[in-house]
């Protein structure tokens, strides 16, 4: 059912702006006018691609849905499913709800497409900006075994979940990232504008500078004189470096790196072996099948050597042999959390040890970004006091030797 945004005014003659969602424009505005708003424009909301009396297609054109919205639709949904709504009255109801204008477009397709006689999780998968494929396997798994509303807040904490590490991450590197801009920021402005001026004082004084003093006006002058060449430089590097690293040669070493790095490299591979103990163990809970939840989880590890070692295991269960064997061999994979998918294979309780597993490594992530959050900021503040301590001493130097000439 097609969305149609309108503006006019109400009774006060203050200015209204809203949509509804009816079958056509004439019957949107017979609802604008029946709650006393007198018309003044009126349009169907598209996504990228609809036709012109056509319904709205898959692709949106202002991109995927924020993440934690489509949490919270999918913890509603699950809800209202529960308490035995049917799906297409459960999808017009967060419709009319849902704030963010292309979730609310996706909900008014999938309205349509059900209302149809199309299932869920195939009118999920027309939208693949919105639903990853976990959650369209998810979904599918559910209408199949009739536990819909159970995966859809499975799906929900996950999702909670994932969003709840994003931004933990994103808090972790806000304050480090400020300070770097900052400091950059400052140096340039002091290089540049600050440091001539004193520059030109020493130089007056015709005697022998330091050697300190000597680099920082150099540095100085490099900048005054050629600053459009360290630009050319700084994107040569960066556009050299990017497409360096998107080749496969470039991104296996890019990535072989990252998990060598000091704490760091921890810190991916937790993130990592997280990621994959939760979601294997979400889909496989919801009764998608190992192979293919193996496959989803390959695609959703973007380390490409841990994600090998995924793809290896499922060659290997395919074959009929172990999950844990290709994993060992990787060197990736923490033994305790090996050892744990071992006993959960041959106990046949492989769901809740993974659960088990990617609790208590949210849990050592969340420390351990806590703990690079306490070191970042000790080591920027000591980068920033050398760098400014640096400049001090070049020209603090001069300015003692002119008090001595005195």
């Amino acid at each position: 059912m097609p969305i149609y945004a309108y503006k006019g005014l109400d009774k006060s003659g203050k200015e209204v702006k809203n949509t509804v969602n009816v079958e056509s424009i004439i019957a949107a505005k017979q609802r604008v006018k029946s709650m006393g708003i007198m018309l003044i424009d009126i349009k169907e909301q598209r996504a990228q691609g609809t036709a012109a009396g056509g319904g709205t297609m898959a692709r949106l054109k202002g991109g995927s849905v924020p993440v934690d919205d489509l949490a919270i639709m999918t913890r509603q949904l699950a809800t209202l499913i529960k308490a035995k709504i049917q799906i297409v009255e459960a999808l017009s109801a967060l419709t009319d709800q849902v704030e963010n204008a292309n979730l609310r477009l996706v909900l008014s397709d999938l309205k349509q497409k059900v209302n149809e006689g199309a299932s869920l999780a195939k009118s999920l998968q027309d939208h693949p900006k919105v639903f990853t494929s976990v959650y369209v396997n998810m979904v599918e798994a559910g209408e199949a075994s009739g536990t819909l509303e159970i995966v859809l807040l499975r799906l929900a904490d996950f999702t909670e979940s994932q969003v709840k590490l994003k931004n933990k991450i994103k808090g972790a590197m806000t304050y480090p990232a400020i300070m770097g801009i900052f400091g950059f920021l400052m140096m340039n402005v002091i290089f540049i504008f600050v440091i001539p001026k004193i520059a030109k004082i020493f130089i007056s004084m015709k005697k022998e500078l330091p050697f300190i003093t000597v680099v920082c006006i150099w540095i100085s002058n490099f900048l005054v004189n050629y600053w459009w060449l360290v630009i050319i430089m700084i994107g040569v590097i960066i556009v050299g470096t990017s497409k360096y690293i998107n080749t496969p040669k470039g991104q296996s070493r890019w990535h072989a790196l990252q998990l060598k790095l000091p704490i760091v490299g921890i810190l991916i591979k937790m993130i990592n072996v997280s990621r994959f103990c939760s979601t294997l163990g979400t889909l496989m809970n919801s009764g998608v099948p190992i192979l293919t939840a193996l496959t989803i989880v390959k695609n959703l590890i973007p380390n490409v050597h841990m994600k090998d070692a995924v793809e290896k295991s499922r060659i290997s269960v395919s074959e009929g042999a172990s999950l844990t064997q290709p994993l060992i061999q990787s060197g990736y994979f923490p033994p305790l959390v090996t050892h744990m998918i071992r006993l959960g294979e041959k106990s046949g309780e492989l769901e809740p040890m993974l659960k088990i597993i990617s609790e208590n490594y949210e849990d050592q992530v969340q420390s351990r970004i806590g703990g690079l959050t306490s070191i970042l900021e000790p080591i920027m503040m000591i980068c920033l006091g050398t760098a400014i301590g640096f400049i001090v001493f070049a020209v603090v130097i001069p300015m003692m030797n002119m008090n001595s000439i005195r």
